[in-house]
């Protein structure tokens, strides 16, 4: 991870992204009044504690604190993480599971999305987040056609390279970046690399799933159904 970053909550969007960098023996609070609170940790390790509640979180887990829950970060060993806010002007999904405090993508189950692209879940509607989506993506080299998704999204790079071409503009993606996608933007998410994978982590709403993204007419009108 690299220095804390502040990706803002802009143009009506109900997320926002920041970076947490925090000593040994240090404490933070976590948890807003109306804002759901989604917590990826990088590197590092501690405890997430609500109430009478408390998980060990640490390297490539994820922690969920509700609106008006107030937790606290306890932290053992220097950490780094990544903390998502989700204001309540978004829309809720259903609840579909029990409430989980603490996941881990060691957990989490691989599924497909797009081309020989994957994703696992650390939270959504089926471990206690209603309001949005928090995932990690893989993706091979190369890149997939332009498309677009019907949510709102905020994507950091956890590890790879690759470029994020939205419209006509191309941006470098590197370990640390982070970048908008606004709903229907059409977008192409590039791995520059030849052997290794790009892997990001996104959160979205509405709450859904990552692999549903929709091809713009010019590239659907390119691909053909076998009779």
């Amino acid at each position: 991870m690299h220095d804390p970053f502040d990706v803002r909550a802009l143009d009506g969007s109900a997320l926002a992204l920041r970076g947490l960098a925090l000593e040994p023996g240090t404490t933070a609070p976590l948890g807003e009044p109306e804002h759901d609170t989604l917590l990826y940790v990088g590197r590092g390790a501690g405890t997430l504690s609500i109430a009478d509640d408390s998980a060990p979180v640490g390297a490539r887990s994820a922690g969920l604190v509700l609106a008006g829950e107030e937790a606290v970060l306890n932290v053992a060993e220097e950490l780094e993480a990544v903390v998502a806010t989700v204001a309540p002007s978004t829309d809720l999904h259903a609840p579909m599971g029990h409430r989980d405090l603490v996941t881990s993508l060691d957990d989490a189950d691989a599924q497909a999305a797009t081309g020989s692209r994957s994703f696992q879940i650390l939270f959504g509607p089926h471990n206690g987040s209603t309001r949005a989506t928090f995932f990690a993506g893989f993706i091979p080299p190369g890149k997939a056609p332009w498309h677009y998704h019907l949510y709102d999204e905020i994507v950091w790079v956890l590890r790879g390279e690759g470029r994020v071409h939205i419209g006509d503009t191309v941006e470098t993606l590197a370990p640390g970046s982070a970048f908008r996608l606004h709903a229907r933007e059409v977008h192409i998410v590039e791995n520059t690399h030849p052997a290794e994978e790009l892997a990001v982590l996104g959160v979205f709403t509405p709450a859904g799933s990552p692999s549903a993204a929709y091809l713009t007419a010019d590239v659907a009108a390119s691909y053909t159904i076998a009779g």
